[in-house]
């Protein structure tokens, strides 16, 4: 039975309160039937911008942020936005289809404009210059939230327990900061004394267009290990050994080992990532 003495306008303001709490609930939201908003495309095309047929499987990088779209055409619906300097993988045979390529990029398989994607023709690093590059990192502090070293330069300290820690000095590296470089991730990240933390254990734990997961059997000089649970992780760079047992890897273990090369084990937590 209706309440009499209620108003009109008091049953339009019930109702808009109906509509706003059952959004908060988990049923369906209507806001599943929007479009995702992408950039914008129309911004001209990069002056190394690929037309023609590449390799299949090539990695192709973003000269710009890139909506990467269910079909070859801007009518097409937005999957993602691929940030500038992102790498993708060509999935389409190798030939675009009206100036559109498809690719796959974080797991996720979509068409992309060939006038904002570059070509990227060699490897940025190969599995020795990895290793190499973790090599000159040895000695270097722990660094919370950063990735840099210079050989022959001081090596800096760590003290506490992070990531309340305290730092001195003007190198060092977490572990996953540490990664980055030994993998040049991404391929704009090879001078290894500018300081730069572009991904974190979060990042790693995820297979992305750059890294992919593979059996701890089956590891190679170069590959990773890495676990990450609610926030919590470490990574470090398999050299040799077994991947279920003692191995030997580099790594910027915490603040009081700092940055080492040493013989671990690695629980079941790990997983294993290839880069290379």
């Amino acid at each position: 039975m209706s309440n009499p003495s209620m108003s009109g306008h008091s049953l339009k303001w019930l109702a808009v309160v109906a509509v706003l709490a059952a959004g908060c609930g988990g049923g369906q939201s209507s806001v599943e039937s929007i479009e995702l908003k992408g950039v914008d495309e129309s911004i001209g095309s990069s002056a190394n911008a690929i037309t023609t047929c590449v390799t299949a499987g090539s990695n192709l990088q973003t000269t710009a942020n890139l909506n990467l779209r269910s079909g070859a055409g801007t009518t097409y619906s937005i999957l993602l936005t691929m940030p500038s300097g992102s790498i993708a993988k060509e999935a389409g045979g190798g030939c675009p289809t009206s100036g559109w390529y498809k690719v796959t990029y974080s797991g996720v398989t979509g068409w992309a404009s060939g006038s904002y994607l570059n070509l990227v023709t060699t490897s940025t690093t190969t599995r020795d210059d990895s290793i190499n590059i973790a090599k000159g990192a040895m000695g270097f502090s722990y660094w919370w939230g950063h990735g840099g070293w210079n050989p022959g330069s001081a090596v800096g300290s760590c003290s506490g327990n992070c990531p309340s820690c305290t730092h001195s000095g003007s190198y060092g590296a977490d572990c996953s900061g540490f990664l980055a470089k030994a993998w040049v991730v991404p391929s704009t990240n090879s001078n290894v004394a500018v300081d730069s933390h572009p991904y974190s254990t979060i990042s790693f734990n995820s297979d992305t267009s750059q890294w992919t997961t593979i059996s701890r059997d089956a590891l190679l000089k170069a590959d990773a290990l890495v676990y990450n649970v609610d926030g919590a992780g470490h990574t470090f760079l398999y050299e040799s050994g077994d991947g279920w047992g003692s191995m030997w890897a580099y790594e910027c273990k915490g603040c009081a080992a700092g940055c080492v090369y040493n013989l671990r084990t690695a629980t079941t937590t790990y997983h294993a990532i290839r880069h290379f």
